[in-house]
C-alpha cells in the first residue's frame, strides 16, 4: 500500500501542490470563513435587561452529581454546607422541599449564614411516611431560628396524591405545633380551584411557571402577572409568595415556549426587575440544576438552576447573554477540520471546476458543523452512564452519515465538475495480425434453461478472436432435462467447447469455477468469465484482450447489462437503477484503481488467478473478493464503460430483493476477512484510494443497516411518546434533521449524477431512485446479517403464482409491508397524541415519514413487477435491441452478479 509517507519526494511535492492550488486554497479559505461566519450570527451575543441587587428567594435542593433521592444517595453535610454558602451570596432567603434525612440538617448548616428558611415537608399517598415527614418538619421547625415559615407538601393536590381536604388537615396539624407561618405550594390555578386551601393556610405559595404552559418567553412576564393578581383579587388580605418562578435552559419546546440559556436570562432577569418594583416575595426555581428529576418530569426538569450541576452561573446578572458560552472554541476546530478535510480530498482532484470545490468544501463544513453541534449538545447534558452510552452510539451513527455524505460529495464533485480522467480506457479492435494471447471462458451453470444457455453459446462462438476455448460447468444441477441439451449444443459447437457436468459440487460457483481452472489449456493466458445469460459482442474479446499488454494488469473489466428491459415498467426500473454503478462508481473507482470485479464480462491474467490461490469458496462473492486480493498483490485493474455483452435481469421483486441480499451479504463477508488490509493503518496491501473506494463504496449499505436500527428505535420511541408522553420527549433537533437531510442529499445526489453520465431522462431518474430505495430493507438486514454470521441464510420465497397480481406483490414485499404499516400508525398516533403542537411533534413525524419511504418504495415496486403485463413482456422483451452504452448498477452497488 502507498502512503503519503512513503511516497516518492516528488509525489509529496505534487501532492502538496495539488493542495496548494489557488482555486483549492480559494474554495476551502471562503468555505471556511463562511462557516464561521455563520457560526457567528448563530451565535451572537443577545441583549438582555440587567439586573442589580438581590434575588429574592432560591429554591434550593443540594443534590450533587451522580445523587437523587430516587435511589437514596444524598449529599454530605459538607455538600449542603457549601452549596448554602453559594446561595447566600445571591439571596438571603431558601425553600426546601422535604427534611428527610440529612436534609432535615439545612437550617442547623445555614444557622451562621444570613439567610432565612422555608422549611417543606414533601408528602405524598404513604400516609406513614407522611406522618414522619410531618413529626420531622415540625421537629426542625421548632428548633431551628432561621425557619421563617414552613410549607406542608408541594403540588400534592395537583398530583393526585392528596385530596383538599387531606392536605388541610395537615396543615392544621402543623399549624397547632409551631410558631411561624403555614402553608402548601400550588400551581397558581389549584388555589382558584379550592379556596378552602386558602382559608386554611397563613399564606398562599403560588407556582408561576409559563414554560409549561407553553408560553413564547415574551409573553410570559405579562401572564405571570396576570395570574399573581387574580390570585390576589380573589384572596384579598392574605400574603402571596411565589415558591416557584422560572425558567430552563435546556429541554423540549411546549407549543411556543423554548428552553435556552438566553431565554431563562431573558425571562428571570425581566422578572427581577419586576419582583422589586412590586416588592414581590418569591422564590426561583431554582438555585442548581437538578438532572435527577428528568426521570419524572422530563428533560427540562433537570435544567432549572441558574447556576450548573457544578456550580458555575450560567450567565451574569448584566450584559448581553450568548446560548453557548464556548462556542468559539467548537467553531474554531469544527472549521479547521472541515477545511483539513476539504483540502485533502481536493488534493487528490486538483481538476474539479471551482463550482465543484465550493460545493465539496460547503457541504464538510456543513457535515462537519452538524457533528459538532451533536457533540456540542451532549456535552452540555447530564448523562447517566447508559444514557451516555446511547448517546454515543447516536454519535456514532451520525458520524458514519456524516462520512457517508462527506464521501457522496466527493464523488458529485469529481464526477460533475471533474474534467481530467486519468485512467480512462478506451477499448479499440486490436489489428488482425496483433499477437494476442488464448483465452479461456468459463461459463458456470446451475438449474438454467437450456435455450438461454444456447443463446449464450451461440454468441460465443461468433468471436472474432483467433484463440479461445470455452469450458462450460454444469453443478448442483439434478435434472437431466437442463443439463443434457447443454451438453450436445457444446458437442455440436465444436472442439473449441468443452463441457463438464459435476453433479453435487461443493463451493457452487466459486468451486466450479475453481475446477474450470483445473481443466484450462496450459497454454491459455486469459481467464474469461461469463454469466448463463450473456450474449456477447463479437469484438469483445479483440477490444478488451491487449488491455493486458501491460503486464501490471491483472484483470480487465467490462459493464453488467441487461437486454430484456423493454416492455416491462419492472424491469425498466430495475434497468436503470443498474445503470448507475457502471457509468459512475465504476468510472470513478477506476481513476484509483479501485474497480469492483464482476463474476461476468470479465478476464483475468491467468498467472494473477493462479497467484491469488483462485477464486474464494467460503463467500457468496467470490468475484469482488477476487478482485480486492488481486490489488492487494499489487496488480492493477481496466476498466472499460462499453458495453460488450447483455444478461437478463431478475423476473420479480423477490429475485431482485435475493441478488441484493448476496451482494451485501457477501460485501460484509469480504470486510471482516480483509479488515485489515481495509482499515489498518499499519497495512500496506491497498493504496489509500482503493481503501477509500471499498469502504465507502460499502458505506451506504451500512447507512442502510444504520436506518433500519433508527427506524426500530424510533418505532419504539414512538410508541413511548403515544402511551407515556410525560416520561418520553422528542429525540434532539439534531438527532432527527440528519436523517432527514440524508435523504434528501442522497435524492438530490442520484438526480445530478445521472443527470451528467447516465442517459436516460427525468422520469427514468426517479424511478431508479424509487426501485433503489425498495431494497434498503434487504440491504440493511443483509449487512447486520453478514456482520454477524458466517453462512448466509436461506431466503424463502413464498409460492403464490395462482394469487391475484396485488396480493403476490404484497405478499413478496410483507416485511416491508408490515413496518410500512407500522410506521405509518406510529406517525399517525404520534400526530394525534400530540396534536402537532410543537415543531419538535411535527419534525418527529416527518422523520418517521421519511423513514417509511423506502417501505412504500419497496410494496410499490413488488407490486408492480408481480402485474401479469410484465411477467410476460418480460419474456418476450429477452431478445429485445438496447442502447449500446447503457450498463450497470446504482452507484457504489457493490459485488458481482
Amino acid at each position: 500500500m502507498t502512503t503519503t509517507a512513503s511516497l516518492p519526494r516528488a509525489a509529496r511535492k505534487q501532492s502538496r501542490r495539488a493542495f496548494l492550488h489557488p482555486t483549492t486554497l480559494l474554495a476551502v479559505l471562503f468555505c471556511a470563513l463562511a462557516a464561521f461566519g455563520t457560526w457567528t450570527v448563530l451565535e451572537r451575543p443577545v441583549p438582555v435587561p440587567d439586573f442589580t441587587g438581590e434575588i429574592g428567594g432560591l429554591a434550593f435542593s443540594p443534590f450533587q452529581r451522580g445523587q437523587s433521592p430516587e435511589n437514596d444517595t444524598y449529599p454530605s453535610r459538607g455538600q449542603i454546607r457549601a452549596d448554602l454558602v453559594e446561595a447566600a451570596e445571591l439571596t438571603g432567603r431558601v425553600r426546601s422541599y422535604t427534611v428527610q434525612g440529612v436534609l432535615g440538617d439545612i437550617p442547623g448548616l445555614a444557622g451562621d449564614l444570613p439567610l432565612r428558611i422555608t422549611l417543606g415537608a414533601w408528602l405524598d399517598r404513604n400516609v406513614v411516611t407522611n406522618a414522619a415527614e410531618l413529626q420531622r418538619l415540625i421537629t426542625a421547625a421548632r428548633a431551628h431560628r432561621d425557619v421563617e415559615r414552613v410549607l406542608v407538601g408541594n403540588e400534592a393536590v395537583l398530583r393526585g396524591d392528596l385530596t383538599p381536604a387531606q392536605l388541610i388537615a395537615d396543615i392544621r396539624l402543623v399549624k397547632r405545633s409551631v410558631r411561624v407561618p403555614v402553608s402548601t405550594a400550588e400551581p397558581w390555578h389549584v388555589w382558584l380551584a379550592h379556596p378552602e386551601l386558602a382559608a386554611a393556610v397563613d399564606y398562599i405559595t403560588i407556582h408561576l411557571l409559563p414554560y409549561w404552559e407553553g408560553l413564547p418567553v415574551d409573553q410570559s412576564l405579562r401572564f405571570i402577572m396576570e395570574k399573581y393578581d387574580q390570585v390576589q383579587a380573589a384572596f384579598p388580605g392574605k400574603h402571596i409568595v411565589i415558591g416557584e418562578v422560572g425558567w430552563p435552559s435546556n429541554g423540549v419546546d411546549i407549543g411556543g415556549a423554548r428552553a435556552s440559556r438566553v431565554n431563562q436570562a431573558t425571562f428571570l432577569r425581566g422578572f427581577f426587575n419586576i419582583a422589586r418594583q412590586r416588592g414581590l416575595d418569591y422564590f426561583v426555581i431554582e438555585a442548581f440544576d437538578q438532572p435527577w428529576k428528568t426521570s419524572f418530569e422530563g428533560r427540562a426538569a433537570g435544567y432549572w438552576g441558574i447556576m450548573d450541576l457544578d456550580r458555575h452561573a450560567k450567565w451574569a446578572m448584566t450584559g448581553p447573554v450568548v446560548e453557548t458560552p464556548n462556542w468559539r472554541a467548537w467553531a474554531g476546530g469544527s472549521v479547521v477540520v472541515a477545511a483539513l478535510l476539504a483540502g485533502l480530498l481536493l488534493s487528490r482532484r486538483p481538476d474539479i471546476r471551482l463550482p465543484g470545490k465550493l460545493a465539496l468544501a460547503g457541504l464538510t463544513q456543513g457535515f462537519v458543523a452538524t457533528l459538532a453541534c451533536v457533540l456540542l449538545a451532549m456535552s452540555g447534558k447530564y448523562l447517566s452512564g447508559p444514557a451516555a452510552a446511547m448517546w454515543g452510539l447516536l454519535a456514532a451513527g451520525q458520524a458514519l452519515l456524516l462520512l457517508l455524505l462527506l464521501a457522496d460529495s466527493f464523488e458529485l464533485a469529481e464526477t460533475v465538475w471533474g474534467r481530467v480522467w486519468k485512467r480512462r480506457f478506451e477499448p479499440m479492435p486490436a489489428a488482425p495480425d496483433a499477437p494476442l494471447p488464448k483465452v479461456s471462458i468459463h461459463v458456470p451453470i446451475c438449474n438454467e434453461p437450456p435455450h438461454m444457455v444456447q443463446q449464450t453459446l451461440d454468441a460465443l462462438a461468433e468471436l472474432d478472436y483467433p484463440d479461445f476455448e470455452v469450458l462450460v460447468i454444469d453443478n448442483n444441477t439434478a435434472d437431466p432435462a437442463l443439463w443434457e441439451p447443454v451438453a450436445e449444443h457444446c458437442a455440436r459447437l465444436g472442439a473449441r467447447f468443452r463441457f463438464f457436468h459435476l453433479g453435487k459440487w461443493p463451493g457452487y460457483k466459486a468451486g466450479a469455477l475453481n475446477f474450470a481452472l483445473r481443466e484450462t489449456a496450459p497454454d491459455a493466458a486469459i481467464v474469461g468469465v461469463l454469466d448463463s445469460d450473456y450474449v456477447v459482442s463479437p469484438d469483445w474479446l479483440r477490444c478488451m484482450a491487449p488491455a493486458f499488454a501491460d503486464a501490471e494488469v491483472g484483470f480487465v473489466q467490462s459493464p453488467q447489462d441487461y437486454r430484456d428491459r423493454a416492455g416491462s415498467f419492472f424491469k425498466r426500473l430495475m434497468f436503470w437503477e443498474y445503470a448507475g454503478f457502471f457509468h459512475l462508481g465504476m468510472v470513478t473507482r477506476n481513476e484509483r484503481n479501485a474497480i469492483i470485479q464482476h463474476g461476468t464480462m470479465t478476464l483475468i491474467r491467468r498467472a494473477a488467478l493462479a497467484e491469488a490461490g483462485g477464486w474464494a469458496e467460503w463467500t457468496i462473492t467470490e468475484d469482488a473478493e477476487l478482485g480486492l486480493r488481486l490489488f492487494r498483490r499489487g496488480w492493477k485493474a481496466v476498466y472499460a464503460t462499453r458495453s460488450f455483452g447483455r444478461g437478463v435481469m431478475p423476473d420479480d421483486f423477490s429475485a431482485f430483493r435475493k441478488q441484493r441480499f448476496r451482494w451485501a451479504y457477501g460485501a460484509m463477508q469480504i470486510c471482516r476477512a480483509h479488515r485489515g488490509a481495509l482499515l489498518s493503518p499499519f497495512s500496506r496491501d491497498l493504496t489509500w484510494g482503493q481503501r477509500w473506494h471499498f469502504v465507502t463504496g460499502w458505506l451506504p449499505w451500512a447507512g442502510d443497516a444504520l436506518g433500519l436500527l433508527f427506524l426500530l428505535m424510533g418505532l419504539g420511541w414512538s410508541v413511548g411518546l403515544i402511551v407515556a408522553p410525560m416520561r418520553f420527549e422528542f429525540p434532539i433537533v439534531l438527532f432527527m434533521l440528519p436523517s432527514i437531510g440524508l435523504f434528501v442529499f442522497k435524492l438530490v445526489q442520484i438526480l445530478a449524477l445521472y443527470g451528467k453520465r447516465v442517459p436516460c431522462g427525468f422520469a427514468d431518474r426517479l424511478g431508479a431512485a424509487v426501485a433503489g430505495l425498495a431494497l434498503s430493507h434487504t440491504i440493511g438486514k443483509a449487512v447486520w446479517l453478514g456482520l454477524a454470521t458466517r453462512g448466509a441464510p436461506f431466503l424463502r420465497t413464498p409460492k403464490m403464482e395462482n394469487a391475484p397480481a396485488l396480493v403476490q406483490g404484497l405478499v413478496m414485499a410483507r416485511e416491508e409491508l408490515a413496518l410500512l404499516v407500522l410506521t405509518w400508525a406510529a406517525l399517525i398516533g404520534v400526530a394525534v397524541a400530540h396534536r402537532l403542537a410543537t415543531w419538535e411533534a411535527t419534525l418527529w413525524c416527518v422523520v418517521l415519514l421519511t423513514q417509511s419511504l423506502p417501505y412504500l418504495a419497496a410494496v410499490f415496486t413488488s407490486v408492480i413487477a408481480a402485474r401479469p403485463a410484465s411477467r410476460r413482456t418480460a419474456v418476450a422483451a429477452v431478445a429485445a435491441p438496447v442502447p449500446s452504452q447503457v450498463s450497470g448498477m446504482v452507484a457504489r452497488s457493490g459485488a458481482g452478479d
